[in-house]
């Protein structure tokens, strides 16, 4: 930044020199302070992104931002069984919600988990026979 006074006039002249770097330029080999961003392939299981989807729901009621569960399935254009459906995931003991919310990405064909087949086993209040029933069904669709 140069500043020159013009001589007797008392006008000063101001030069400022700046360079532009685009925010959404092409990544290339030679930057090396970029860190590589690879995306696993696949798509994330169905029942995963509901098990998040409740524990946001979850969060939402309990700072007051949604009234109830009715006004949820207002926001969301589904049925009031559909949100209970959904939140009953939560009564899921936490270790299997944990195991939901981390199930490998379907790479290839269906989900090998669907949350019909969990529904069951959300419905038991015993997170150790739960956790019985978690172990046999993941046994039998993830093996």
């Amino acid at each position: 930044m140069k500043n020159t006074a013009s001589e007797g006039t008392g006008l000063s002249r101001l030069e400022i020199s700046f360079s532009f770097k685009p925010k959404n330029r092409r990544k290339s080999d030679n930057h090396p302070h970029e860190v590589d961003r690879t995306i696993e392939p696949g798509n994330l299981p169905r029942i995963s992104k509901l098990m998040a989807l409740a524990i946001r729901f979850d969060g939402l009621v309990r700072r007051g931002e949604v009234r109830d569960y009715a006004d949820l399935a207002r926001l969301g254009y589904v049925t009031r069984a559909r949100i209970t459906q959904i939140m009953n995931l939560l009564n899921l003991a936490p270790d299997i919600q944990e195991a939901i919310l981390f199930l490998p990405r379907t790479v290839k064909g269906r989900d090998r988990l669907r949350e019909k087949e969990v529904r069951p086993i959300a419905a038991v209040p015993h997170w150790s026979r739960q956790r019985k029933m978690w172990a046999k069904l993941t046994a039998e669709r993830m093996s």
